[in-house]
């Protein structure tokens, strides 16, 4: 087939992917970045989850470059190829000020922001300070930063962390895996993540996310939301909280059968699928257009 000069050039821009590093306070940042297309389709970023990497997202990473999107994946500082500097602690506020500098530094203007679990409470917690700063926000099976939580939800979250404090170290990554995805090969390749960072770091990281979990029931995203969830995803509240959210918003949650926690691993053409179809949608949004998704 031919394609012509355009086509050829096109091709080869979406297929040029960059590796980089970022020095932050306490920490270098891994990231690849892929090139796009050179049009004014809506850059992405992907953040990944707690204990994961940025390879949970490859298929989802590729799927966008070949449809020219400028897409970024990156390790949270302590995850993957990302340093934490002896003696620092892994905090929210530095992950979030982390996500700021990196979409800074790669002048990526007003990115859709699609965040996996802890990820997804960073993204929350990014456009709820910065609606201006992003296009759009897809919220891969997370809590509701902002929901109401009951006694019992609050009761849960306190105690997470000493309760997997108590796990063996050398037991968490394939208990973590085995909670986390349904599939064989999603829960070999999410334990190989987790089994990579130490106990100390991801109880930190843990912690971080709790932290993220700022009860105010009358926000509504500033920003085009998408909320999406595998259907056999048993982590924490997210199960009852994201349709509650989904309600509250007036969007449509997104249940992707077959996939748990993971999902991404779990079921990547649907999430891939999902993504094309939410950017589809939002492209050429004005920032003033929030709370509704396609």
């Amino acid at each position: 087939m031919n394609v012509g000069h355009v086509g050829i050039v096109g091709y080869i821009q979406r297929m040029v992917n960059i590796t980089g590093s970022l020095v932050r306070p306490g920490a270098e940042l891994g990231y690849e970045l892929a090139e796009g297309d050179g049009t004014d389709r809506i850059p992405v970023v992907l953040t990944h989850g707690a204990g994961m990497d940025r390879g949970m997202y490859d298929a989802q990473f590729a799927a966008l470059a070949a449809a020219g999107h400028r897409t970024v994946r990156w390790d949270l500082r302590g995850h993957g190829a990302s340093r934490l500097d002896a003696g620092t602690r892994f905090t929210a506020a530095d992950a979030l000020d982390d996500l700021a500098a990196l979409i800074d530094a790669l002048r990526l203007d007003r990115p859709a922001l699609v965040g996996h679990s802890l990820g997804g409470n960073l993204s929350q917690a990014f456009v709820r300070a910065h609606p201006d700063r992003a296009a759009g926000l897809v919220v891969l099976d997370s809590t509701w930063n902002a929901g109401p939580l009951s006694a019992g939800e609050r009761f849960a979250l306190r105690l997470a962390a000493p309760m997997l404090g108590l796990v063996p170290a050398e037991r968490l990554p394939g208990l973590m895996a085995r909670a986390s995805a349904v599939t064989p090969e999603a829960i070999a390749r999410t334990k190989a993540m987790f089994a990579r960072m130490p106990k100390a770091v991801f109880l930190d990281v843990w912690r971080a996310t709790v932290s993220l979990v700022s009860p105010e029931p009358g926000f509504r995203s500033l920003v085009p939301l998408a909320l999406v969830r595998g259907a056999e995803d048993r982590t924490g509240n997210i199960a009852t909280a994201m349709p509650r959210w989904a309600a509250a918003e007036g969007v449509a949650e997104r249940v992707v059968p077959r996939a748990g926690h993971i999902v991404t691993l779990d079921a990547p053409d649907a999430v891939n699928e999902l993504l094309l179809q939410l950017l589809a949608a939002w492209h050429g949004r004005p920032p003033s257009a929030g709370g509704t998704a396609a």
